[in-house]
Formats: C-alpha cells, sequence, structure tokens
C-alpha cells in the first residue's frame, strides 16, 4: 500500500466491506475507476494492473462478502443485491460517476451495476468474462477446478492446475501461479463466501438486457482462456451498441500478468474524450 492508497472497512447496508482506495495525483479531474475482482480473489489480486494504470486516475476497489477483509453474510446473494449495495457504497465514498471495470466474475457484477445503476456508471471495461448462467462453458475438467478456492489457498496445487485453467503464459510458467494468486499468503476466500459467489453467478445472466447497456463498453478478452473461451467475448461485443473488443493472445489472467500491455489498452479507452469515437 502506497501513501496514496488508503484501506478500511466500510459499513453499508447492513454488510462490511474492505475497501481500497487509491487517491489520483493531485490535480486531476479524471473519472475515478471502480475494479471489480475475479471469483475468490482479495483486492490486492488487482496490485499490478493497478501500479500500471497512471497516477492521475483514482481506483477503487472492494473485497465482496465473504472474501478478504469482508465478512461472509449469513445467507446467499443475488448479483442484482449486490449492485444496489455497490452503488450505495460510491455514494457513501462521495462518488457520483465511475467507470467500472469488471473482471471474470467481477464482470457480471459490473454489467449489473450498468444496467441497474445506470446514473452512476460512464463507461464499461468487461475482461475475461460472459453474460453469467447463459454463456459458453470452458471444458468440464477445467471447470470442475473452479468450484473450490484451494488455489488461492495451496502454492502448489496452484502451480499445478494454472496452466489447465488459465491458459496464457500459465502454460509455460506455471511457477508464477502461487505469486499471482496470492497462494500461501493470505487467508484466501473462506468457504462459504466462495460458495455465494458461485451461487450468484449460476442464478444470473446478462443476455436478455444486454440491448439495453447504453454506456461506451470495450470487451478485453484473450485467445487462450479456458475459463471463459473468446467466442464469450464476441458474444458481448454483438450484444452491447457500440462496444469495442481488444483481443489479446494471453490467457484468463493476462490483466495481471500481462498488466503493462493491457493497462495502455483500458487506460486510452476511458480517457477518450466524450464524444469521441469509441
Amino acid at each position: 500500500m502506497s501513501d496514496a492508497e488508503h484501506v478500511a472497512d466500510v459499513s453499508v447496508d447492513g454488510r462490511t466491506l474492505r475497501v481500497s482506495v487509491r487517491h489520483a495525483s493531485a490535480g486531476s479531474a479524471r473519472t475515478p475507476l471502480l475494479l471489480v475482482n475475479g471469483i475468490g480473489a482479495e483486492l490486492g489480486l488487482l496490485d499490478p494492473f493497478v501500479r500500471a494504470l497512471p497516477a492521475d486516475l483514482e481506483t477503487v476497489r472492494f473485497d465482496p462478502p465473504g472474501v478478504g477483509g469482508s465478512p461472509a453474510p449469513v445467507l446467499p446473494y443475488p448479483l442484482a443485491g449486490l449492485a444496489i449495495v455497490v452503488d450505495d457504497l460510491l455514494a457513501r465514498l462521495g462518488h457520483g460517476r465511475v467507470d467500472v471495470l469488471g473482471f471474470s466474475w467481477g464482470g457480471a457484477l459490473a454489467q449489473q451495476l450498468a444496467l441497474s445503476a445506470r446514473h452512476r456508471v460512464r463507461r464499461l471495461v468487461l475482461v475475461a468474462t460472459g453474460t453469467g448462467a447463459l454463456m459458453v462453458p470452458g471444458p468440464p475438467s477445467v471447470l470442475a477446478r473452479m468450484l473450490t478456492g484451494r488455489r488461492y489457498h495451496d502454492p502448489d496445487h496452484a502451480r499445478a492446475v494454472a496452466g489447465r485453467i488459465y491458459g496464457g503464459t500459465m502454460r509455460t510458467r506455471p511457477e508464477q501461479a502461487a505469486d499471482v494468486l496470492g497462494a500461501g499468503r493470505a487467508a484466501g476466500p473462506g468457504d462459504r463466501g466462495y460458495r455465494y459467489q458461485l451461487l450468484a453467478a449460476a442464478s444470473w445472466t446478462s443476455l436478455p438486457f444486454l440491448p439495453l447497456l447504453r454506456v461506451p463498453t470495450l470487451v478485453v478478452a484473450g485467445e487462450d482462456d479456458p475459463i471463459v473461451p473468446l467466442v464469450n467475448a464476441r458474444i458481448l461485443h454483438r450484444g452491447i451498441a457500440g462496444s469495442q473488443l481488444h483481443v489479446h493472445p494471453g490467457g484468463h489472467l493476462a490483466l495481471l500478468t500481462e498488466a503493462h500491455e493491457l493497462a495502455p489498452v483500458v487506460d486510452a479507452f476511458l480517457a477518450a474524450p466524450a464524444g469521441a469515437d469509441l
């Protein structure tokens, strides 16, 4: 955590969320960026990407219920309900409009937020994600390994499965998996929190409302993503009018492992003047 970044527990709508805010450099007038992480991942997982963004861009991250520093709820929650919580969190932080980047599981929540809190979302970035329950799934052998958060707890397991489930550079450098995922360094997601995230995604889809997403959108996807095959990005791109599609050669975790390549792509989209041809 840098001097410009603050982490705190914030109570909102009866929940406590661990929140991180990296403040922009002095004089910045840019729209803040909310980042929503993948399943089971605490907010620190996105550190490589945040560090690769320019200092004049304020970033906001949070741990979903039951992940990292956010206590697990007693009962499961729908994504639509969590989107309301996030909208209220942003109001509590004093933000009017924000840009939103959703990564993997977080892409589902980002889409829901753009639908149910249209007043809040200026631009949307969807990375390595799809339309939820109604999407083109990866191979069963890959999805089976996503049913638990063991890879966040067990460094050896993370190295063993990384290439098969994440693709990209994890195929040739599986030893980096434990570092990227933070395996062994933190508590990792609790079983209940992880199960609730699975349930929230399994009971949600954006496919019927993609035409209703009128916010400028950038879809980012890898050619070698076993968890979310590339065809899902093309479905998002075709369903969201006026969206941009950026395809890179990497895998599911390229936002973290190739942050220096993808951060400029995202930043250029966010920094484009209003009314520009996005």
